[in-house]
């Protein structure tokens, strides 16, 4: 029987399928071609099964020069494989070959997990290696990538760290972090009588771990198990709020002080508009719009990172207009000296806190020549105290407790709240702003010392 050559290979199929065979072992195989009427050309190995009948096995499809499928040659070795096969007893040969298939896949899915388990026993030897960073390596990198957009790049996180938690545990491997590690921090802290300041340290080496945790650099935050209530005494809430009286007071005895003007209407704007006097101090005049009578506080600037709209009352508008003769032509309400961008948010509780010290107390070296000139009778009072007492006065004005807390741009601790709560209470907190100006108008008016307690009232 004449050998297949790849001109019959390459003929035009005719009107039926066209069979071409060679024998490879003589009794033992042929190697078959099959051309369709389509132009399909096939090979085939021939053969006699167990049983004695004839067989026929498909090994590939023709191609003269390969082209990713079989050339003449690639389909004679293959059939001679088949071939040798057989001489040596395989008859059932579609048997053999799938079975071989199966085998073979199954030693390339074995190959494939033991790759995929050396490729994890790598990743965790290149973690446990980063675990081996030190707490102060973690630290810089904590920095750059949470903490680095607060609105100060992160310069107090810094400070904090650098003065008490690097110094303990900077050179420690996060891996060997331990509670008692992280107690030595704070512990450091309280014995300096600084109780805050250590609660604070500690949220934030909490994060920093937990920062750790979410990236596979440890496997536990030591922080995990200490309770945060357990560091120091519980915080004091402060709730000093200025009476009626003390407004009074402090409308007749703030021309007195020696304040810089601006001072001294950032202390009506705190109190008419409820702000923080950060927000205050690094506002833009682009954000006030004294004609439409509002204020936005950007997100960031606020404390919640949420914006903030407040109506300006007329009496809030009167002291803004103050603030922009002396500073309108700044980008800032409240620049710096060089006009570079806003004063430090301490400027304003430093210069009250200079004229509220005790009777008893002296005047200090480069300090206001006035230390007592804006004690009230309740007691010493912050910019903060501003705050609380504009939103204490709306309530007491009759404004409900919801809206007086949206004035303040309180974040909703309850969850189901927040996600179904979503009435904005525009309209009610504008006519709180309103009630609260005409309110400090009347107190801090002409007619101050004929009106009416706001107890009396309701």
């Amino acid at each position: 029987m004449a050998n297949i050559t790849d001109r019959q290979m390459s003929a035009k199929p005719g009107a039926s399928d066209r069979w071409l065979s060679e024998t490879i072992i003589w009794g033992h195989g042929s190697l078959v071609a099959r051309i369709t009427p389509s132009g399909e050309r096939l090979f085939y190995f021939r053969y006699m099964d167990s049983q004695g009948k004839r067989a026929t096995y498909p090994i590939g499809s023709y191609s003269r020069d390969g082209g990713g499928m079989m050339t003449l040659a690639d389909a004679r070795k293959r059939a001679a494989e088949l071939a040798t096969l057989h001489k040596n007893g395989t008859r059932d040969i579609r048997e053999y070959v799938e079975a071989e298939q199966t085998t073979a896949e199954a030693a390339r899915n074995a190959a494939l997990a033991r790759m995929e388990k050396e490729r994890a026993e790598a990743e965790a030897a290149v973690a446990a290696l980063a675990a081996r960073q030190t707490v102060t390596a973690l630290f810089e990198r904590w920095m750059k990538i949470d903490i680095a957009n607060r609105k100060d790049g992160g310069a107090e996180v810094r400070r904090m760290f650098e003065k008490d938690v690097l110094p303990s545990i900077g050179n420690r491997f996060v891996a060997d972090v331990k509670k008692s590690h992280v107690a030595e921090v704070t512990d450091a802290m309280l014995a300096r009588g600084v109780n805050r300041a250590a609660k604070i340290a500690f949220s934030l080496m909490r994060q920093m771990f937990r920062f750790a945790v979410d990236r596979d650099l440890i496997e536990h935050d030591p922080t995990a198990s200490i309770r945060k209530a357990k560091i120091g005494q519980k915080d004091t809430e402060r709730d000093r709020v200025l009476s009626d009286e003390e407004i009074k007071q402090l409308a007749t005895k703030i021309h007195d002080a020696r304040l810089l003007i601006t001072t001294e209407v950032a202390i009506w704007i705190a109190l008419a508009t409820c702000c923080r006097i950060g927000e205050l101090l690094g506002a833009r005049w682009e954000d006030i719009n004294l004609e439409a009578k509002t204020w936005i506080i950007p997100a960031q600037n606020s404390k919640n990172g949420k914006p903030h709209l407040i109506y300006l009352s007329d009496f809030a508008i009167r002291q803004f207009e103050r603030v922009k003769t002396i500073n309108g032509k700044s980008t800032w309400c409240y620049p710096n000296t060089d006009n570079s961008g806003p004063v430090s948010s301490k400027t304003v509780t430093k210069q009250l806190g200079d004229r509220e010290r005790q009777s008893d107390q002296g005047v200090m070296s480069r300090r206001s020549a006035k230390p007592h000139a804006l004690l009230l009778a309740g007691g010493k009072w912050t910019p903060h105290d501003l705050r609380r007492t504009g939103a204490t006065l709306m309530t007491a004005l009759g404004v409900i407790p919801e809206v007086a807390e949206r004035c303040l741009n309180h974040t909703e601790e309850k969850k189901v709240k927040r996600i179904y709560q979503r009435h904005s209470y525009a309209k009610e907190m504008t006519e709180a702003w309103v009630l609260l100006g005409e309110h400090l108008d009347t107190i801090t008016g002409s007619d101050a010392e004929n009106i009416t307690p706001i107890a009396a009232k309701h």
